[in-house]
Order: structure tokens, then C-alpha cells, then sequence
């Protein structure tokens, strides 16, 4: 059976369907769709999800959308995939649902909206918007303090205590990896005061190499063009 991958690697959780697959052994074909061209937009991506937004795939006839949906999917069907991704065992699992689901409503849409209300938004042809960036910083600051001192127990290095990854930590690094956007001083603001989170994010990306830099080259590459016009804007 083929599988297809719809992503833009600037979606964080593009990037962590990526990395997920190239760590198991996964093979896929990547289909590029560019957000800031309105690929997504496309009667022909439609046929793909109807909602438009990326990451999605196609498994040979099945079509799927939504990516922690995605990362189940993936980790159930691939018999490969180990075990600690997404544990048999349904506590372990349940778990790990937990964190999935508190993900969605409270980090990413904290992180997210920050960057895109202080960064991104031009990017699409909208105006940044100061009032919702103060608002998402707030979330996303909380959501930070809750992984710092809830969701990091002191018996692992990863969330929930436990020794290795799980889908919650890839999908939720990457998401903060999307702080990289951010100029340094307002970055090490938002993380510097959490130091179970520093080191954690160093674990997930030391248990994910090679592929985590590898997948987050696209990035990195976009950030410096950012930062390079920041830094003309600021001197002009």
C-alpha cells in the first residue's frame, strides 16, 4: 500500500508526521504544499481534505486529516513502529491521548497564535493583530509552566515520566520549535524560565536524530530570511 504525505514544513505538525515516519521506517512519498502560495486552497488538494490545511495522507485509498488523528494511524499500521510511541498498553495510551488532546487546546493554540499574530500574518496577506498575540502569549506561557511542572515528572526524561518518546513529545516539541520564528530576546523570555522544559526539548531532539534538524532545515532557512529583513526594517 502507497502512502502519500501532504505537508508544508513550516506546519509544525507536518513536521512531526516527517520525523515520525523516517524514525520507523516509514516510506511515503512527500507532497509539498505551500501555504503562503494557497496551495492548500486548491480544488485539487480539496480532493485530499476538504478542510484545506495540512498535514493530511492518502494510504492508498484511505484518505486522513488532522495530524494527531494521523499519528495514531500511522503507529497502529505499521506494525514496525515501537512500541513506545503509542503504547499497547490502554493506560499508557490513555495517557498519552491525555496529553494529545490538552496539546490542541491549550500549547498549540498559545504558540501558534503567538508567532502568527507577531510574525506570520503578512506572510499571508493579514495584519499582525498585538491584542491576540498578547492573549496567546499568555497561553502559551501557562502551557509552558504546566509542561515545566506537570506534564515532565523527575523519574524520565521524557513526558509523563516516561524513559523514551511518545507521539505526545515529537508533536509537542515541534510545536515549540515554532519559537524559532521569534527574535532571540523574546524567545529565551518565553522558555528561559523553564528548565525541565530546556532539557526536555534537548532530549526529544538527541532521541529523534537525525532526522528532527534534518526536517527542520526548511525552518531554519526561513527564520534567517525573517530575521535578515527584521534586521533591515529596524536600521532603514
Amino acid at each position: 500500500m502507497s502512502l502519500k504525505i501532504y505537508v508544508d514544513r513550516l506546519s509544525q505538525p507536518s513536521r512531526a508526521i516527517l520525523i515520525f515516519c523516517k524514525l520507523n521506517g516509514i516510506e511515503f512519498e512527500e507532497v509539498n504544499i505551500d501555504l503562503s502560495k494557497g496551495q492548500h486552497r486548491t480544488p485539487e488538494y480539496q480532493e485530499v481534505n476538504i478542510m484545506k490545511q495540512v498535514p493530511a495522507i492518502v494510504h492508498d485509498t484511505f484518505k486522513l486529516f488532522e495530524s494527531h488523528a494521523i499519528l495514531r494511524y500511522l503507529a497502529s499500521a505499521f506494525p514496525e513502529t515501537a512500541d513506545h510511541w503509542y503504547p499497547k498498553d490502554l493506560q499508557k495510551r490513555a495517557n498519552v491521548e491525555c496529553v494529545l488532546d490538552w496539546h490542541h487546546s491549550n500549547l498549540r493554540r498559545g504558540s501558534a497564535g503567538y508567532v502568527f499574530n507577531t510574525i506570520l500574518a503578512p506572510a499571508f496577506g493579514l495584519p499582525l493583530n498585538p491584542q491576540a498575540a498578547a492573549e496567546c502569549k499568555k497561553l502559551l506561557s501557562a502551557s509552558l509552566a504546566t509542561i515545566d511542572t506537570y506534564w515532565l515528572q523527575k523519574d524520565g526524561s521524557f513526558l509523563l515520566g516516561n524513559s523514551q518518546p511518545s507521539l505526545a513529545d515529537l508533536s509537542l516539541v515541534c510545536e515549540i520549535m515554532q519559537l524559532e520564528f521569534l527574535d532571540e530576546k523574546d524567545r529565551e523570555g518565553l522558555l528561559s524560565p523553564h528548565k525541565n522544559v530546556l532539557k526536555w526539548i534537548d532530549d526529544v531532539k538527541s532521541a529523534t536524530a537525525p532526522y528532527f534538524d534534518e526536517i527542520h532545515e526548511t525552518l531554519f532557512k526561513v527564520n534567517e530570511i525573517f530575521q535578515k529583513q527584521r534586521s533591515a526594517g529596524a536600521s532603514s
